[in-house]
């Protein structure tokens, strides 16, 4: 499928992308460095912001990499002070870090829940928080990255069914909070995409009959690309988009409807 119909402009705009190392956290970032914007990428992995920060460079980006769970608040907040110390005001902040696997809720530990819940609901509101007083204002745009589990019932992840919803809601209530400051709040929600880590984890080895079956679950009959997502996440920066906020936006084909293992 083609990447982008339209061409973006973020020259001199400065991106902040937590969790943006890998699948469709990289893929937004490099859309936003192809655009011109100066990056900034946060994992809590080494190997993985070394790798990240290769490719983006590749676009002239001046891509700059932190080292920080987002799960503690306080090396987030030292990640964005230094981040805003030397580009300046953040212009986007893009949240994406998630975790999930596959386990019935009579087996699952309440550790196994709580590690879910912490990587994506309180990682969101310790990047928003400690993004809030480095965001452009009036102007800047967060986008949350979500998933269909934030309203639609999976089987085998109630751990990650709640925590989508509490992403959300985090979206809607920063929107309303930080709308009077000129700060625009979204979320994406992707549906299955193809050769991503979260895909790969959730329906493996996806081929022959199960490729089918979720193929055909999907209204539009085909996987998403990492690249539906970042044209949406460029869509939603730009001033086409300057009147959304606290919106949660599908970019799945139409899979929300109907649900994983559904024929619609």
């Amino acid at each position: 499928m083609p990447a982008l119909t339209r061409s973006y402009d973020y020259t001199d705009r400065n991106v902040f992308v937590a969790g943006g190392t890998s699948g469709i956290n990289l893929a937004i970032a490099e859309a936003f460095a192809r655009a011109g914007a100066r990056l900034g990428v946060l994992s809590r992995k080494a190997d993985k912001l070394a790798a990240a920060t290769e490719r983006l460079r590749a676009f002239d980006a001046g891509a700059l990499a932190f080292q920080a769970d987002v799960r503690d608040a306080a090396g987030v907040d030292q990640a964005l002070a230094e981040f805003s110390s030397a580009v300046g005001s953040i212009d986007v902040l893009v949240s994406g870090a998630a975790g999930n696997f596959l386990a019935p809720a009579k087996d699952l530990s309440p550790n196994g829940f709580k590690v879910v819940v912490d990587i994506d609901v309180l990682g969101t509101f310790n990047v928003m928080r400690a993004a809030y007083a480095r965001l452009r204002k009036p102007g800047a745009c967060i986008i949350n990255i979500s998933a269909p589990q934030s309203y639609v019932p999976f089987s085998l992840q109630v751990h990650a069914c709640a925590a989508k919803a509490g992403v959300d809601q985090i979206t809607r209530v920063l929107a309303k909070e930080w709308g009077p400051d000129g700060v625009r709040v979204n979320s994406i929600s992707p549906g299955p995409i193809a050769g991503t880590e979260g895909l790969d984890r959730l329906a493996p080895k996806p081929s022959g009959e199960t490729a089918d079956r979720v193929v055909q679950s999907v209204p539009l009959r085909r996987y998403g690309t990492v690249d539906d997502i970042s044209a949406m996440a460029l869509f939603l920066a730009s001033a086409d988009a300057s009147f959304v906020s606290g919106a949660v936006i599908p970019v799945d084909g139409g899979w929300g409807m109907t649900g994983p293992g559904a024929s619609s």
